[in-house]
């Protein structure tokens, strides 16, 4: 291998220990103060460790109402029946162990005066500063046709778990010659080259099991995020078993039929043997409850604390934030819960927190063996986070001993996080 690709598979190593691991520099506060983190996903589970090996004077609550966090990265792969959904699984016995308060409840009210939040047993936690770390939710409206009745049917498998098993099972359970649509709304949405991937994973799937089967996707955008990687990657390995019609080409999923399977595009109906319908999203319900979403469905906050423009001393971290050129992703979520961290402990402590710089990774896997990055550096600019020099891309002509590096990086890079946010 050449020395350019050395070099680059050495930055992508470190990229991986920098968005995973490491804390921002924080102070200790001035007083004991008691944190509440609702959200124990990538960003809510870091921010509260980071909070706790802070200062272990401080009270931290984790409030998740899920006992058992089953992670969407790499969750593409247990579609394709690559990975076995156990292999998604973390627990949360380790935070605990460390002296963060594990609750499993669902937040059902925040009272922003009284800062106070009430779980679904009627328990009620104050706290001196509240994150919300929600993920995303679907806004169903925007889909006329959809819900949870039709995921059932039409599965979007863009929350780990139940939905994720069942496109697989639909997937092993088509005929030979079937067609596979999958319906890609606009941004901002959940890891936006996610989709993609699933595409290409699905095609190996097909490929391998059923190989005169094909993959249409029907998409909401005319680019995308890597769109000459993945275009290239499906070319080379699957020909012409992926078909994607664009926004401009009448892509754009209108609505749906579950009771006859059909996708109404701009152009024209579908009736696809499996139907992946990924809804338009916004911030998880609980962030519509606290008042920190806004006509957008998201949240805007300040990108040096995370803390909510429109409710104080409410901080929105992960997927649920509005942060401009960062992603929604785990990466990203990971990085912003220690920011957002150190903005607190500093602010406890009458302190100006420091402007934060987030590098994230973003691993795509098309096949066994071939994957591809993005790794990002973003500040503050104004309200919102942009993207700055030092990022890199996969070259799109880059040998085969480098994809497969980098699929191999993508485990890794999985294996560290989920250690660094689980434990």
């Amino acid at each position: 291998m050449n020395a350019p690709v050395t070099r680059r598979s050495a930055a992508l190593g470190i990229a991986v220990a920098a968005t995973s691991l490491a804390a921002p520099s924080i102070l200790r506060a001035q007083s004991a103060g008691h944190l509440v983190v609702v959200g124990g996903g990538f960003g809510g589970a870091a921010c509260a460790r980071a909070l706790k090996r802070a200062d272990a004077k401080l009270q931290v609550t984790l409030i998740e109402p899920n006992k058992t966090y089953i992670s969407c990265p790499l969750s593409n792969e247990v579609v394709a029946g690559l990975r076995e959904i156990e292999e998604q699984q973390f627990g949360y016995d380790k935070l605990a162990a460390e002296g963060i308060r594990i609750v499993a409840q669902a937040v059902t009210t925040i009272d922003t005066q009284m800062r106070r939040v009430t779980t679904g047993d009627g328990t009620t936690f104050d706290y001196d500063r509240l994150v919300l770390s929600p993920g995303i939710d679907f806004h169903l409206e925007a889909l006329p046709g959809y819900d949870d009745v039709a995921s059932e049917t039409m599965p979007h498998a863009w929350k780990a778990g139940a939905q994720t098993l069942l496109l697989r099972r639909q997937l092993e359970g088509m005929a030979d010659g079937g067609t596979v649509a999958i319906a890609i709304p606009a941004n901002p949405s959940r890891c936006p080259p996610a989709p993609y991937e699933r595409a290409g994973l699905i095609a190996h799937y097909l490929k391998t099991k059923k190989p005169r089967s094909k993959v249409l996707i029907l998409d909401a955008k005319d680019t995308f995020s890597q769109q000459r990687l993945f275009e290239k990657a499906w070319k080379e390995l699957y020909g012409d078993m992926i078909e994607r019609i664009a926004l401009s080409q009448g892509g754009r999923v209108t609505s749906v039929d579950p009771a006859t399977k059909t996708i109404v595009t701009e152009f024209g109906n579908y009736t696809p043997d499996v139907a992946n319908v990924i809804p338009p999203q916004r911030a998880g319900r609980i962030a519509e409850v606290a008042g920190v979403a806004d006509a957008t469905g998201w949240c805007p906050i300040d990108p040096v604390t995370f803390e909510s423009k429109l409710v104080r001393n409410i901080h929105v971290i992960g997927d649920a934030c509005l942060g401009g050129g960062i992603p929604k992703s785990a990466a990203a979520a990971s990085a912003q819960g220690k920011v957002c961290a150190g903005a607190i402990i500093a602010l406890l402590a009458g302190h100006t927190p420091e402007t934060p710089r987030l590098t994230g990774v973003c691993y795509n896997t098309v096949a066994p063996g071939y994957g591809f990055s993005l790794i990002g550096n973003y500040q503050p600019r104004g309200d919102i986070f942009a993207e700055v020099e030092g990022g890199a891309t996969s070259p799109v002509d880059a040998p085969r001993e480098l994809r497969a590096r980098e699929a191999a990086e993508a485990e890794r890079w999985f294996q560290i996080i989920t250690a660094d946010t689980f434990g």
